[in-house]
């Protein structure tokens, strides 16, 4: 099946379930940088009751999450494979993404942890999500990024950032605890990413291409230099937090 069949199949598959209104097509495959063996991401975006079960009943092979089965934000959706393609399909409820919007409007969000992301997920992923989707059928908002949250976000990340900074400093680098302590480097690396994007107003969803999209992939030859002694530990964390500090600095507003 060529692509733009399949995206209608899959498009006219998805939005036949009860609940949804639209459909999207996300990630690398929406934003036209992904590779042949790239996943599909689809979403369901729901308003009223929605039974996962309906999705199960579709008939194509794989794992279907209940509603909350991929944490608060994430809410849950499916592994799949269609048509010999590797495709997931994340469950998003319209009442959420309004309650989202009012509040990214006011300059407020909430962080999640989340397994595989280094930093956690911020609430705001949803609208994020809209910027950058594709849609294939039903219609979204594509919400620009708030001045409030452009505000408050960068200032939340980079306490988180810099106190880990600090817990690296102090508690690991001063006894060679080299796993731990670079560990904490990248992840306060991805906090200050999302610092450094947020004081630029611009949406990110997810952290693979974080350090890349911040200016801060130089984190990289730090942490590939560093070694068990103390003070070369402590230099780590020192080289890595003024590159973070100096690059959101510079992606303030003026």
């Amino acid at each position: 099946m060529e692509d733009e069949a399949f995206l209608a199949y899959v498009a006219a598959r998805l939005g036949g379930l009860p609940a949804v209104q639209a459909v999207t097509l996300g990630g690398s495959r929406a934003a036209g940088t992904h590779r042949p063996g790239s996943d599909w991401d689809f979403s369901v975006y729901y308003r009223g009751p929605f039974d996962p079960q309906a999705l199960r009943d579709l008939g194509w092979p794989g794992q279907v999450s209940e509603l909350g089965g991929w944490g608060g934000v994430f809410n849950g959706g499916a592994w799949l494979q269609i048509d010999r393609r590797r495709c997931d399909v994340h469950y998003r409820d319209l009442d959420t993404v309004d309650r989202e919007l009012a509040a990214a409007a006011a300059g407020r969000f909430r962080i999640e942890p989340l397994m595989f992301h280094l930093a956690g997920i911020p609430s705001y992923l949803v609208l994020a999500e809209l910027a950058v989707k594709r849609v294939l059928r039903g219609q979204l908002p594509t919400p620009g990024y708030p001045a409030a949250l452009r505000a408050s976000a960068p200032a939340v990340w980079w306490d988180r950032a810099d106190r880990t900074f600090a817990y690296a400093h102090d508690n690991y680098a001063p006894y060679g605890r080299l796993a731990q302590c670079t560990g904490l480097v990248a992840q306060a690396a991805s906090q200050s990413a999302h610092a450094v994007l947020a004081a630029r107003g611009q949406w990110t969803t997810n952290e693979k291409t974080l350090l890349t999209k911040a200016g801060l992939r130089q984190v990289d030859d730090f942490v590939a230099a560093a070694t068990p002694d103390p003070d070369g530990l402590r230099a780590l964390v020192n080289r890595s937090r003024a590159l973070c500090r100096a690059t959101l600095e510079a992606a303030a507003p003026s």
